[in-house]
């Protein structure tokens, strides 16, 4: 009860705090000469994601806090970098299936439940569990990525959950990197998300981490049927790790964080 209470007063807060922020843009709506030109000079340098970018981050922090998600792992950070994308992704229409985001934190060993699959509009976290990364990654951690086919690594980024198929791991998922350089080669590579019985706690405690793929995210053979159900046609799958390569290179968090520059570009 006093967790529904504590949200009940988020989501509150949260309202009144977006109804403010808005203030300002029903009157610009009033002068025809204001544009989007007038408000980035408007903005200082340090603005971050100005009036709109403020409202997602407030509600950001208030998903974060009320799933607890620090208890099950997720640090701050890597969910702020998944929903920085995913709300500038959602904004533009990249996601049909858009009230889910799934993150891989590959910041963590296999041996932890580093996959959550959270549904943001009704605030839950419908499943945390245990992923593989590409065999050439690395063992327990995941260290080393490619977008290159027959590189049997992890790939990095943003996804686009497409449709489901049966392969030879049976009941899967396919996968559309939405990174240029960076994943976009998921189709070719055959990267998508299946289930497998190497992903699994047996083996954590024989060898001290969970099997390996050839590249895809795969997960635990028991639950990879609710899971693809849950997320196929159009989520948002992000993969991360504190690869400084990557966070350089990726377009959508880049853009994400001035999206009024992002507009003109």
């Amino acid at each position: 009860m006093k967790d529904l209470g504590l949200r009940k007063v988020y989501l509150f807060f949260s309202s009144v705090l977006i109804f403010i922020l808005h203030i300002p843009f029903v009157f610009a709506k009033s002068k025809p000469e204001a544009s989007i030109q007038s408000l980035q000079q408007e903005l200082p340098p340090t603005a971050g994601f100005g009036f709109i970018g403020s409202a997602e981050s407030f509600k950001t922090n208030v998903l974060y806090d009320s799933l607890k998600l620090s208890t099950l792992g997720l640090g701050k950070q890597v969910f702020d970098y998944a929903m920085r994308g995913f709300n500038y992704m959602k904004d533009h229409g990249s996601f049909n299936n858009d009230n889910i985001i799934s993150i891989v934190d590959f910041s963590k060993p296999s041996y932890m439940k580093r996959l959550f699959i959270i549904d943001v509009d009704n605030y839950k976290v419908l499943f945390n569990t245990y992923v593989a990364h590409g065999m050439q990654s690395g063992k327990a951690f995941a260290e080393e990525f490619s977008n290159v086919p027959e590189s049997n690594k992890s790939s990095l980024g943003f996804y686009e959950t497409l449709g489901t198929y049966m392969g030879a791991h049976g009941y899967s998922l396919r996968l559309h990197g939405l990174e240029r350089g960076i994943n976009d080669n998921a189709n070719r590579r055959d990267i998508v998300i299946h289930g497998a019985k190497y992903v699994d706690e047996s083996l954590i405690n024989s060898q001290g981490y969970i099997g390996r793929s050839w590249g895809c995210p795969a997960i635990p053979q028991k639950l990879h049927k609710p899971i693809i159900d849950k997320i196929k046609n159009g989520s948002c799958l992000f993969i991360y790790s504190p690869d400084k390569k990557y966070l350089s290179r990726s377009r959508i968090l880049n853009r994400a964080e001035s999206p009024y520059l992002a507009l003109n570009n």
